[in-house]
């Protein structure tokens, strides 16, 4: 598929502020975090500021913008529909859970309950947005659980390396219970990805030329000649390609970026005092969020379309 600047943004801004939002519920309904004014109001800025700058910036991917108000009329069979009516009505539970927050209502029950819904229906948000790819049977690189699996863990992940710079800057410093759940994110993450590269990568009895034609059973179907002499919307959506070896390359660093460096940076950081943790908390947030920008890049690079069999692609 060819990887849209508009969707990779979309994905990776929107799922790093649905898990920092996701985060301060949680953890301020647990009085895991302190609920300091200064930290409320940086949280909720970057965490709802990156949730709205990645849908409007999905806008821009579609071919006429200003009719994307009619998507939110489908949610009955549309996962992109259900994504969107949530993702406004979220909107509602995180707002009043701000003004709790920074108007020193903290210590009310009001409070916490907020905080779950404002945590509940950010992840199901996320989950939505996942169900857009994973639903589409004609992707096998996304028909399947890891594509659900790795959103919503890199949407933790990602928050929670925001949150944890967050905490350092306006909260009580160094908290080992953030920092901990972002390690073990980390590392899930780490795994998560390796498996579905793993699933991806696996030869399986799926669609081919023979069974997209229906001429399989005749003998070995190969393109004669190409349905367009010029390349067209189906070719340059559905038909990106990408080397073997520069797919390897990539992995390779996204692995690093998104997942080793910040691990090591974020663990780095529990050696040492103030300043020195929080530039290190800090760099790994910017590394961990470039990393995944290029594992989004990827993500869609990768997955190819059933409609490429019939322009000579072997299998999908």
């Amino acid at each position: 598929m060819h990887p849209a600047f508009s969707v990779i943004f979309f994905t990776a801004a929107s799922g790093a502020g649905y898990g920092l939002l996701a985060l301060l519920g949680i953890f301020s309904a647990v009085d895991l975090i302190p609920a300091e004014q200064a930290l409320g109001a940086a949280g909720f800025t970057l965490g709802l500021g990156a949730v709205t700058l990645g849908l409007l910036s999905s806008t821009f991917h579609l071919g006429h913008p200003e009719r994307s108000w009619r998507a939110f009329s489908q949610w009955r069979t549309s996962w992109l529909s259900r994504e969107g009516v949530l993702a406004v009505l979220t909107y509602g539970p995180v707002l009043l859970f701000a003004y709790s927050w920074l108007f020193h209502e903290s210590d009310t029950a009001t409070f916490k309950v907020l905080g779950g819904f404002t945590a509940l229906s950010a992840l199901i948000t996320v989950y939505c947005t996942a169900m857009i790819y994973a639903s589409l049977k004609t992707i096998r690189a996304w028909s399947n659980g890891w594509t659900v699996a790795a959103y919503l863990v890199f949407a933790i992940m990602t928050g929670g390396l925001g949150l944890n710079a967050l905490v350092h800057t306006w909260g009580a410093g160094q908290n080992f219970v953030v920092t901990g759940v972002v390690l073990i994110f980390l590392v899930v993450g780490f795994m998560i990805k390796v498996a579905y590269w793993r699933h991806i990568d696996m030869p399986v009895e799926g669609p081919n030329a023979g069974t997209a034609t229906g001429l399989g059973g005749v003998g070995q179907v190969r393109l004669l000649d190409p349905p367009h002499t010029e390349e067209n919307y189906l070719l340059r959506e559905m038909g990106y390609r990408i080397a073997r070896k520069h797919s390897a390359k990539l992995r390779r660093l996204v692995l690093a970026f998104a997942f080793v460096f910040p691990f090591l940076l974020t663990g780095l950081s529990l050696a040492m005092p103030g300043w020195p943790a929080l530039f290190l908390v800090t760099l790994a947030g910017f590394v961990g969020g470039f990393g995944i920008f290029m594992e989004r890049w990827l993500f869609f690079a990768e997955a190819r379309h059933a409609v490429t069999l019939y322009y000579g692609q072997d299998r999908i």
